[in-house]
């Protein structure tokens, strides 16, 4: 049977923006999780962390899989898997429960979304219609992320928290139905079926200890039994991980790639804009509700201007680069991304909105894309071409889990001087106001550091195909 490419686009588009909404979705609902099923201030967190690092540390686990498995069969498993948490997760009655539920689901991501894409570069043939292709997946996955923030206010406004993720299932159930109609069975490797998971697991659960014992060192001390053992575990995790990279004859992530200095540095500089990113959205998200009183559909449409800053920026992001070079682009994004976070931690919980939250927000809008689209074009410009699949998808990684390192960071630091502040006799939304703001100047320190690491880039003037695959990854 003859299939439309653009129908088949149609159905993986739908399963990418489903991806990327999860992850703004949630944030509205945050405030009502928290109060509903009792999490702490530091463990609430996790409820974004769990997803995006099982997301990010089985990325190229999902991808090798629908290399050898074939990308169909792999889209197919991952969409269950994500539609199936989504209700375990609306169904959650703990803190605990959900976040296995997130984790589990981020891991149905990690298998659709690759092999999404997979499906894609085989459906559309290498040029023009593969430029529109990429063009249509990358715009509705940024469309799912700006409307996340709305369409989670909606739902918690008029239904419960519990429909961001019950919102999902329907979604999953009409898609698994189409994808043996409308979705081809494409393989495109016959090598040996081999699945370096150890080397997924040792590095996941690596970055997770690493990542709870930042959280931890607030209530427990850096120095405490707690906070050093699951530090200590997470480093000798992550240092077998990189044994088992170097000895793998399939490994997940080459090693050898990271020769590129390119790829490194740019790696790096991904990493820092995904933990700029996931800070501010969280920390904002929640200051919108429980600082300044905004309803979850009132904080949602708080964000629509920075979503609509980052798709016009990506447009303007891929024009610029070949008139100035990535690294100009870039460092205008970097310097671009300091000055929001600056005043968005001076925006003052009894002033309005659109003088102290607005303009912060579009200037970090316009400032991530101008770091996303030129670090992604860097970052495969030094790699073979065979290879670079394998470093689009190691840098994509390092988004996701720089992303949630920072988070845990700035989340932190925030509770820890939240803490500091209500000891020393201010009211709770004094000391949440003040928690805030040290936590926007945290995650500014990462885009201060994002303005460094650029310098190192390297100038390019990328080709019209390098842009259209570098705005839809970014």
């Amino acid at each position: 049977m003859r299939r439309s490419p653009w129908a088949t686009l149609a159905v993986l588009a739908l399963a990418q923006f489903i991806v990327v909404l999860d992850v703004t979705i949630v944030n509205v609902a945050l405030p009502h999780i928290q109060a509903d099923l009792h999490f702490s201030a530091d463990s609430l967190q996790w409820v974004i962390n769990a997803y995006t690092l099982l997301f990010g540390g089985f990325l190229l686990l999902g991808g090798r899989m629908a290399d050898l498995l074939g990308p169909r069969r792999v889209f197919t498993a991952g969409l269950v898997l994500f539609g199936a948490t989504s209700l375990v997760a609306g169904l959650s009655n703990s803190p605990e429960f959900l976040i296995g539920a997130r984790a589990i689901q981020g891991l149905g991501g990690a298998l659709l979304s690759p092999a999404a894409l997979a499906i894609l570069t085989m459906t559309f043939a290498h040029g023009r219609e593969r430029n529109i292709a990429m063009g249509v997946w990358g715009g509705l996955a940024g469309l799912g992320g700006t409307l996340g923030v709305v369409a989670g206010g909606v739902l918690v406004d008029s239904l419960s928290w519990q429909w961001v993720f019950f919102v999902n299932v329907p979604i999953v159930i009409a898609l698994i139905a189409l994808i043996p109609v409308f979705v081809p069975d494409l393989r495109h490797s016959t090598g040996r079926r081999t699945f370096d998971t150890l080397g997924a697991v040792l590095g996941t659960a690596g970055l997770m200890s690493v990542v709870y014992g930042v959280v931890r060192s607030e209530p427990s001390g850096w120095g405490s039994f707690e906070v050093v053992g699951v530090l200590t575990a997470g480093v000798l995790l992550l240092v077998a991980f990189v044994v088992v990279e170097s000895r793998s004859a399939a490994p997940l992530v080459p090693l050898r790639l990271f020769r590129s200095r390119a790829l490194s540095v740019s790696g790096a500089t991904l990493a820092l804009n995904g933990a700029g990113f996931l800070s501010m959205f969280f920390l904002t998200a929640i200051y919108l509700q429980q600082v300044r009183a905004d309803s979850a559909l009132e904080a949602g449409v708080h964000f629509l201007p920075m979503g609509g800053a980052a798709i016009v920026g990506a447009v303007l992001a891929s024009q610029l680069v070949q008139r100035l070079g990535t690294r100009t682009v870039q460092m205008a994004g970097a310097v671009l991304s300091v000055i929001g976070l600056l005043l968005l931690s001076q925006a003052d919980a009894a002033g309005s909105y659109s003088s102290e939250l607005l303009p912060g927000l579009i200037i970090f809008g316009f400032g991530i894309i101008g770091v996303g689209v030129p670090g992604q074009i860097n970052a495969v410009s030094e790699v073979r071409p065979v290879e670079a699949g394998a470093a689009s998808g190691v840098v994509n990684a390092m988004y996701q889990v720089g992303g949630a390192l920072g988070l845990a960071i700035v989340t932190t630091l925030s509770i820890s001087h939240t803490t500091s502040e209500l000891t020393h006799g201010a009211t709770q939304l004094q000391a949440l106001q003040s928690g805030y703001e040290r936590g926007l100047l945290a995650a500014a320190a990462f885009a201060v550091a994002n303005v460094l690491l650029t310098m190192a880039t390297p100038q390019l003037q990328p080709t019209s195909e390098q842009l259209t695959e570098a705005t839809a990854a970014a």
